[in-house]
């Protein structure tokens, strides 16, 4: 383990000072690209416009002998590409992977200092947040880099899962977690080919009535209990939580279901494959107009946040100003990027 002393020191000599807080930033979805296709390239400045942000996919669904051009093919477009207040971050390919290593070596080494975070994929305990940190640190330092590069796990095997709170706490440089849920399933034998949702026989029944009639079914989530242990895990370490990739793409209605549970449940945002899931997450993980504009209300009549205070015949304290605070903070995020939704918000 790394002694408290220590853990907020650089791990190589001229390497970056770590971050103590994460910087403020609106991450309602983060838009996956296939970097090896040249149509997906030309199409980027575009995207990066429209999303908050965009990354470079190196690792599932592209094919082993598109690899190279994957990663080629994101150094070149991230080049030439203008953010501005959109975030740059890159999936690379796992640990245990002959790609890997020129992921970081030639991705860290070209635009290092454009990217802001790099996604892991299969993380499973703290020992792989700890190799990827010591990497970074040496590669940040060759390179001069002024400002350390996030790191963010992706949990997609049972063992991550067990592991998690050691994975939130192992480096300064945890940006936060997104669930991977085909991978999980996999790892934990579930018995579903579906990429995130629900599962139509997953769910409870009702008692059986006197008349013997039909009983009602109610189809439960399968990721409730990862994603808030997700959750827990993240926010007890200041990190920020993600629902993963939601696979069927024609299916709005449910992809908007599962996207407003984790926004419920306490994640930053989800991950986009589509370009009709932007939409879907942009209005999803922004906080409702009706629901800010209470909260407004809550902030103005209890400005310190202490005592308490009948609002519309509610009675609002101190627990509640931290929830009104939590829903206005993120509204001011979402209106600095959205004049429309901050002439809404009334900010």
């Amino acid at each position: 383990m790394k002694l408290p002393i220590n853990f907020y020191k650089p791990l190589a000599i001229g390497a970056p000072q770590p971050v103590r807080e994460l910087p403020v930033r609106l991450e309602r979805m983060l838009h996956f690209f296939p970097p090896h296709l040249d149509k997906m390239r030309a199409k980027l400045p575009e995207i990066a416009r429209q999303v908050d942000v965009v990354v470079g996919n190196l690792e599932d669904a592209i094919p082993a002998d598109a690899k190279e051009a994957a990663r080629a093919g994101f150094i070149e477009a991230a080049g030439k590409t203008e953010f501005g207040p959109t975030g740059l971050w890159v999936r690379i390919n796992a640990l245990n992977s002959p790609w890997v290593l020129d992921d970081l070596l030639q991705v860290v080494g070209a635009i290092g200092h454009k990217l802001d975070v790099i996604m892991l994929p299969k993380v499973e305990g703290a020992w792989d947040i700890h190799y990827l940190d010591q990497m970074l640190a040496q590669l940040e330092a060759r390179h001069s880099l002024t400002r350390p590069i996030l790191i963010h796990a992706i949990l997609e095997t049972a063992q991550g899962v067990n592991n998690i709170d050691g994975i939130a706490s192992a480096s300064p440089r945890m940006h936060g977690m997104s669930l991977g849920p085909a991978d999980l399933a996999a790892s934990r034998g579930m018995k579903t080919t579906r990429v995130g949702g629900g599962h139509p026989f997953y769910g409870v029944i009702a008692d059986a009535g006197p008349d013997g009639g039909e009983r009602a079914f109610f189809q439960q989530d399968l990721w409730h209990y990862t994603i808030a242990r997700m959750v827990d895990a993240c926010m007890a370490a200041g990190l920020r939580a993600f629902y993963g990739p939601f696979g069927d793409f024609q299916d709005e209605a449910a992809c908007r279901a599962q996207f407003r549970n984790a926004f419920l449940q306490g994640c930053a945002g989800a991950w986009s494959l589509h370009p009709s899931q932007i939409t879907i997450a942009k209005q999803v993980f922004s906080p409702d107009v009706a629901e800010v504009r209470f909260a407004k209300r809550i902030l103005d009549a209890m400005p310190d946040g202490t005592g308490a205070v009948m609002i519309d015949g509610r009675m609002q304290d101190d627990a509640t100003w931290k929830q009104a605070k939590v829903m206005v903070d993120l509204a001011r995020l979402v209106a600095l990027k959205d004049p429309e939704m901050a002439l809404q918000y009334g900010l």
